[in-house]
């Protein structure tokens, strides 16, 4: 083991060259990148429809292909999952990550191509290692296995020529036979769609492991160490796996778990890395250890656009490419893809805190939200379950906002509500029930989540007498105008500022 270990931290430093040239040469990669995007798709049908053959500049390309989002592209989707081919990338597409839903659907399905597979996601991942390894020359991380915490749902078949399935259950089934080896538990036992017996066999079989790195979602493997520590009975996961050095993660922010963490492997030299990956592609990644910034990877098939945050709901938003994004501004992420995402707007916000090289850092998403937990709830979600819940005990609202409960040593998390009633619901356990149940219909994320209060338990939901809205609204200088409540929050600056207010009456 120690030889392979030498060979693959060998093979994985030597990309550290290429990451070195793209942090030199970025508006270079990038527009490479942009000419082969165009070029490889002038003969789908949508380079046909936008005339891809005529498109010589970046400007071209921006005057005459509309900005896109989930629901713009969802007929050229369903036509590829019905298993029509050539739409909008020419190689064959198989595979779509379910992801969390848009306000008319439960979930979205985003095409996952073989390139996009191969150069994105796949490069992503042994980037992350190969940073790990020139960060950390002296590593022993592949002596060990890797526990790689992937998503809960398996495989499943739209029909005999397309798949889906979570994102991470994707890359897991098309593993390269060298990353299989060193990662546990089996596949099998990894793609089993009952989250609550996996985290159980996954304790019970990793005990036994020589573990040297984790891979995952905060949340699950928070889950997963407290299982392990209950069956062994030990204080830390040090003293299950000695050997343990590095954890991968991305999905939420890493604050709210950095304390947890820091308790269940309590060691200076555990190294964090963070990932951003999502269905759409893998984007950023942690490359330094002294520092929470991402650096953005620019020679994964992506073409990046930057869209003002200030300009978003404008009729004609101008979109910026990377030579022209300004340090500590919001912007709006745009990519276009080599699985066939074409100037997509994918929800989240960044902002560069570094041109030379870009590095940024996760600002939030374009609409209010929580997602401290991986839930992606929407105010969509919630305005609808306090539609139903209101109708269902004859209540009214006035006011609410609501924000998360963070993870603590003796139970998961949960979503904090407080709520202003016009007219109290007739029944307000009735009400708080309808609420959550109403939430599990509507977000499949949210509903993963509360199974079995594994990561998220019941809401907490407070009545707030009449007027705290306003009073609180009037002390923060908010009155009037288009002035509003804050309805969801991935942070708790509102609900303790609002908590507080009640106290003090």
């Amino acid at each position: 083991m120690a030889i392979i270990n030498s060979i693959f931290t060998w093979i994985m430093k030597k990309r550290i060259h290429q990451i070195e040239l793209f942090m030199k040469y970025p508006h270079e990669v990038q527009e490479e990148w942009f000419q082969s995007l165009i070029a490889t798709a002038e003969a789908t049908e949508w380079g046909k429809k936008y005339d891809y053959n005529s498109i010589l500049t970046p400007e071209d390309y921006r005057e005459r292909v509309p900005i896109q989002d989930y629901n713009s592209l969802k007929p050229y989707i369903d036509r590829m999952i019905r298993g029509e081919q050539n739409i909008l990338w020419p190689s064959d597409i198989k595979w779509f990550a379910k992801s969390s839903g848009t306000t008319a659907d439960r979930s979205k399905f985003i095409p996952v191509s073989e390139e996009a597979l191969e150069d994105c996601h796949y490069q992503g991942g042994k980037d992350m290692l190969s940073v790990y390894c020139h960060n950390r020359p002296d590593t022993k991380i592949l002596t060990g296995k890797s526990v790689v915490l992937g998503g809960s749902s398996q495989i499943n078949s739209f029909n005999s020529d397309s798949y889906y399935g979570d994102l991470s259950s994707i890359i897991l089934r098309n593993l390269p036979s060298w990353a299989e080896f060193h990662r546990t538990p089996n596949l099998e036992i990894a793609l089993n769609p009952n989250f609550e017996e996996k985290i159980e066999t996954v304790a019970q079989l990793t005990i036994r492991e020589n573990v040297t790195n984790l891979a995952g979602v905060p949340t699950w493997n928070v889950v997963l160490a407290k299982r392990i520590l209950e069956i062994t009975g030990k204080g830390n996961l040090l003293e299950v796996w000695p050997n343990l050095e590095f954890y991968s993660h991305g999905g939420v922010s890493f604050k709210p778990y950095r304390e947890q963490f820091r308790k269940l492997i309590p060691s200076d030299s555990m190294y964090y890395l963070e990932n951003y990956n999502a269905s759409e592609g893998y984007f950023a990644l942690q490359d330094r250890s002294d520092s929470e910034d991402l650096l953005l990877m620019l020679d994964y098939g992506i073409y990046y656009e930057f869209l003002p945050l200030e300009n978003l709901h404008d009729a004609h938003p101008k979109t910026l490419g990377l030579h022209e994004v300004e340090l500590n501004k919001n912007y709006a992420l745009i990519i276009s893809t080599n699985a066939g995402l074409w100037r997509y707007l994918i929800g989240d916000t960044v902002k560069f805190v570094s041109l030379n090289p870009y590095r940024i850092q996760i600002t939030g998403r374009t609409k209010q939200y929580i997602n401290t937990f991986g839930e992606e709830l929407i105010v969509d979600n919630a305005d609808d379950a306090l539609r139903k819940a209101c109708n269902a005990t004859h209540a009214t609202i006035r006011d609410y906002t609501a924000g998360p409960v963070y993870f603590n040593e003796k139970q998961a998390g949960a979503h904090e509500w407080i709520i202003e009633f016009e007219e109290e619901p007739a029944d307000f356990d009735a009400f708080c029930r309808v609420l959550d149940t109403t939430l599990r219909e509507v977000n499949s994320d949210y509903d993963a989540k509360r199974f079995n209060d594994m990561a998220l338990r019941f809401p907490v939901i407070h009545r707030a007498p009449a007027g705290t809205f306003y009073r609180w609204m009037k002390v923060r200088g908010k009155l009037g105008g288009q002035n509003k409540v804050p309805r969801l929050a991935n942070e708790r600056t509102y609900l303790d500022d609002i908590l507080k207010l009640i106290r003090e009456g």
